[in-house]
């Protein structure tokens, strides 16, 4: 029996997406912070393979293929010290391969995704960045995936681009943005993107990335308003996969802005209890497709799972096993009492976690240099930046920082 695809099981309950590959391999060795390109694909496949595994073990219903920023451009503008290593036709069959092997074993959705790109900030016009998208998807036709995702846009224009190519294909599109309640970063409010995607042929239309979880559902409620006021809400379905840290201080620009990004977030990481919360509401709220982005962890994922393992008509991940292990079940094993009468659910969710860190800011100040597409500093270039040109930009951030 073929399995059921996307929209046929967003019509049945919630569809559990996966956590974030780019971060967590950073952190395990295999991609460099800065380009975040994704060659490891090809040079570690089994770390990806592994990767791909933990979010299965944890229950999520989708293997989405690692092809984040996988566009030639970007290759040969930020990663792949490149071009000539690994194609980006390359990299995006062997990302796929990867996702559809896992996702076989469960009988998982697969996903090819794409994202924003260097062509579109430097301005190169519609046409050449629809080429970009067309390379990458043409491979994803090819491999046979499930389903194709836009995400990680912050202008509706280039997102309506990429859902234009997409839905060309015939396949089923999910399209996210990595915007929060403030909107695009041309001041193009949320509930207006939400429309314009669904407009544009989205199946599914949401947020991901860019903002902690509760930060991403205030942007899905107003994609929400603005999808019931143009009585478009039945079309489609909605989708948040946020990122795994709490931003209640990021601007317009989102973590990316924050001053600890990307190597000092770890304090802010969420609890697999903000998780339970976070998938709670986001259920409750409409939201079908739930997932995690950047920060996205496996045990993440699983409090999802078990969250929601009611809607889900008792499905669980291999790694709850039964039911009777979820909510801390497996501390009732523990040596030590206080451990012991930790094991239920009333207590964590009622905690309060210390950072562990006594002079912490409770806040930061982002950055806020109010740059975007059609800025002279976001033209693109292939030279790796200068020391000299370092220090230029520290002395324009400075100058930011006095004037704010």
């Amino acid at each position: 029996m073929p399995k059921k695809g996307l929209l046929e099981r967003l019509a049945e309950g919630p569809v559990i997406g996966d956590g974030g590959f780019v971060f967590a391999m950073e952190k395990r060795g295999y991609v460099k912070a800065g380009p975040w390109t994704p060659e490891v694909v090809m040079e570690n496949p089994e770390a990806v393979e592994g990767l791909h595994r933990e979010f299965s073990r944890a229950g999520a219903d989708v293997m989405q293929a690692f092809t984040f920023y996988a566009s030639d451009d970007k290759l040969d503008n930020r990663g792949n010290m490149a071009g000539k290593l690994h194609t980006g036709s390359a990299i995006n069959m062997r990302a796929s391969e990867l996702a559809k092997k896992v996702a076989d074993e469960t009988g998982a959705l697969t996903l090819g995704g794409i994202c924003q790109c260097p062509t579109y900030l430097s301005g190169v016009g519609k046409e050449a960045v629809q080429e970009e998208f067309r390379k990458q998807i043409n491979v994803f036709v090819e491999a046979g995936l499930d389903f194709l995702l836009c995400e990680y846009f912050e202008h509706i224009e280039e997102m309506e681009w990429a859902i234009e190519v997409a839905k060309a294909t015939g396949m089923p599109v999910a399209a996210s943005m990595c915007i929060g309640p403030l909107g695009d970063l041309h001041g193009v409010s949320a509930g207006e993107c939400a429309v314009r995607m669904a407009r544009a042929g989205a199946h599914v239309v949401g947020v991901n990335c860019h903002f902690d979880p509760f930060m991403s559902l205030d942007a899905l409620k107003a994609m929400k308003a603005g999808l019931e006021e143009a009585q478009m809400l039945d079309s489609v379905y909605l989708m948040c996969q946020p990122l795994g840290y709490f931003t209640p201080d990021a601007g317009r620009q989102g973590f990316i802005d924050l001053p600890e990004f990307p190597f000092g977030l770890e304090p802010r990481i969420c609890t697999r209890w903000d998780m339970h919360r976070y998938a709670r509401e986001a259920w409750e709220m409409g939201c079908r497709y739930i997932g995690g982005c950047c920060g996205f962890e496996a045990y993440h994922i699983r409090a999802v799972c078990e969250e929601l393992v009611e809607e889900r008509n008792g499905y669980l991940g291999e790694a709850s096993k039964a039911k009777h292990d979820m909510w801390g079940g497996g501390l009732r094993m523990h040596t030590k009492p206080w451990v012991r009468a930790r094991a239920h659910r009333d207590y964590w969710e009622k905690l309060n976690p210390s950072s562990g860190r006594p002079f912490a800011a409770s806040f930061s100040s982002p950055d806020g240099w109010g740059v975007t597409k059609g800025d002279e500093m976001l033209k693109q270039q292939a030279d790796v930046t200068t020391t000299e040109e370092i220090e230029k930009l520290r002395a324009h951030g400075a100058a930011q920082r006095v004037a704010a």
